[in-house]
């Protein structure tokens, strides 16, 4: 594109299957049978791959595997008790394992090798009945207050992409804040949660320690 045809902002959200509902909404339409799980995921793949060319929050994808995943709970019988979320797509900070996802933590210094197991707060997280589509970027080792990841272009702030989406989850807040995905995992040792979600203009939450 030429300058003139950049946009200011990016946000794709649309009249599909995950509309400007929550999580918890989307939840409840899952267990109402309104919804389904695969159409939920097919819609948050297609707003990754429109906001992705402008605000670059994703670091890996697991799409193929995240539909395969939704199909299966679609035919299968609830569990119970049955997982707060299940079946709403969300994405993993890339500082944080999921198995059979590379964790980069930004770095090219770190081998591109799949995880082998899942970290204790990622299988906390996904018990909870989250989909997880990939990993979300953040800046080297989370040592910056701007999400500059070394192996991939700048995430931006889908409020304006001139500006940064704040660090070190800003790949989190910025999927969240262009309509992606309607939460995203995030963790906070120095206002890695807090600095990207006033950046974008969400709610963080960042649990006392302990």
């Amino acid at each position: 594109m030429s300058a003139p045809d950049i946009p200011e902002s990016c946000h794709v959200f649309s009249n599909d299957a995950m509309g400007r509902d929550d999580a918890t909404a989307l939840a409840d339409k899952i267990r109402r049978r309104e919804l389904s799980i695969t159409e939920l995921t097919r819609a948050a793949i297609a707003r990754a791959g429109a906001a992705e060319l402008l605000v670059h929050g994703v670091a890996s994808d697991n799409y193929g595997d995240a539909i395969h995943s939704a199909s299966i709970l679609d035919a299968a019988e609830e569990p119970l008790p049955r997982p707060l979320f299940r079946g709403v797509p969300t994405y993993v900070k890339d500082n944080t394992n999921v198995a059979g996802l590379a964790t980069r933590h930004g770095s090219l210094a770190v081998p591109e090798a799949k995880a082998a197991d899942t970290s204790p707060f990622a299988r906390q997280l996904l018990a909870q009945g989250f989909l997880c589509l990939g990993k979300s970027t953040l800046p080297e080792f989370g040592f910056n207050a701007s999400t500059e990841p070394a192996h991939g272009p700048a995430t931006r702030n889908p409020w304006n992409l001139a500006y940064s989406s704040g660090a070190s989850s800003g790949g989190s807040a910025a999927l969240v804040a262009a309509g992606v995905v309607p939460i995203a995992h995030a963790n906070d040792g120095g206002g890695s949660i807090r600095i990207p979600a006033a950046c974008c203009g969400l709610v963080g939450l960042k649990p006392t320690r302990g």
